[in-house]
This record gives structure tokens, C-alpha cells and sequence, in this order.
């Protein structure tokens, strides 16, 4: 049985448990916080490093795709705040990931880049989030991932 099976039969039979949820049965964004804490358990379970979480992975692959990014650009790209954001920046330059470098344009805000290192790195955990992503597309189910994402931009957009 492939692990994106084994994930979907999992979750068909998940028995509701000794815990009532009680009104949040019925919050979305309850039920929202479970999905992505189940989510990024199993890609760092995936990957084997738990230290590159799935929001690291994000910060790597906005920051490839808009070299030069300024930290608040990719903030509200990634729907992160200076709280988050710096002490995963400090991280990400301290195991020579990524290269902050004063703007030109503005010498208060930094420029964003990959090193090669941060690319090898990228390149390794982009094979795990596609791995990762069909497991999900299993549990969504094809038909319904376009529409389910859709709704998930919604209430980004709607709340963010």
C-alpha cells in the first residue's frame, strides 16, 4: 500500500476519540490549524529534517522565485510577521541558505537572495513537497483540489 493509501484509509477510518471538540466541531479555522499541524508533521517527517519546516521551505522557494525580495514583500507573501520572519531569515543566513543584503534603493530594508547552497537545498526539499503534495492530492482528491484551494486563497484574501 503507497503511504498516500495508507494516509487516506488512515483518515477514512480515524475513530472520533475520547475527546469531544464540543463547539469547535464546527470552526473552520479549528479544523484548518489541525490540517496544518498534521501537515507539516508529516513533511518533516518526510524530509527528515525537522529544522527546515514547511515554512522554511516557503521562504526558500518566494525568495528563489523574486531574487532581490525585500523582507516585508516576502512577509506578506508568505503571510508571516516581522516576529516570524526574522529569527527564519537569521536561520536560513546562518546555515549559509540565504544572503541578506542591504537594498540599494533603500539602504533600511535588505535584498533577499539564495546562495548555491540554499538552491541544493531547495532543489532536495521541492522533491519532498511534491511527494508530499500527492499525498495530500489523495486525501483532497484531484477532482477537488482547484476548488479547495480556491477557497483557501478566500479566507487568505478575506482575512489576511
Amino acid at each position: 500500500m503507497s503511504r498516500a493509501s495508507a494516509a487516506l484509509a488512515r483518515a477514512e477510518a480515524a475513530p472520533a476519540g475520547a475527546v469531544r471538540f464540543g463547539e469547535l466541531d464546527a470552526f473552520i479555522g479549528f479544523h484548518l490549524r489541525l490540517a496544518q499541524e498534521a501537515s507539516f508533521q508529516a513533511f518533516a517527517r518526510r524530509t527528515g529534517e525537522a529544522d527546515l519546516r514547511p515554512g522554511r521551505f516557503a521562504v526558500l522557494v518566494l525568495i528563489d522565485a523574486n531574487p532581490g525580495i525585500s523582507q516585508t514583500e516576502l512577509g506578506a507573501a508568505a503571510g508571516r510577521d516581522k516576529s516570524t520572519l526574522t529569527p527564519a531569515l537569521r536561520d536560513l543566513e546562518r546555515r549559509g541558505l540565504v544572503q541578506r543584503e542591504r537594498a540599494a534603493h533603500d539602504r533600511r530594508s535588505y535584498a533577499l537572495t539564495l546562495t548555491d547552497a540554499g538552491r541544493r537545498v531547495l532543489r532536495k526539499l521541492s522533491r519532498h513537497a511534491a511527494a508530499h503534495d500527492a499525498e495530500l492530492d489523495v486525501l483532497v482528491g484531484k477532482a477537488n483540489k482547484e476548488a479547495f484551494l480556491a477557497m483557501l486563497r478566500r479566507i487568505f484574501t478575506g482575512l489576511g
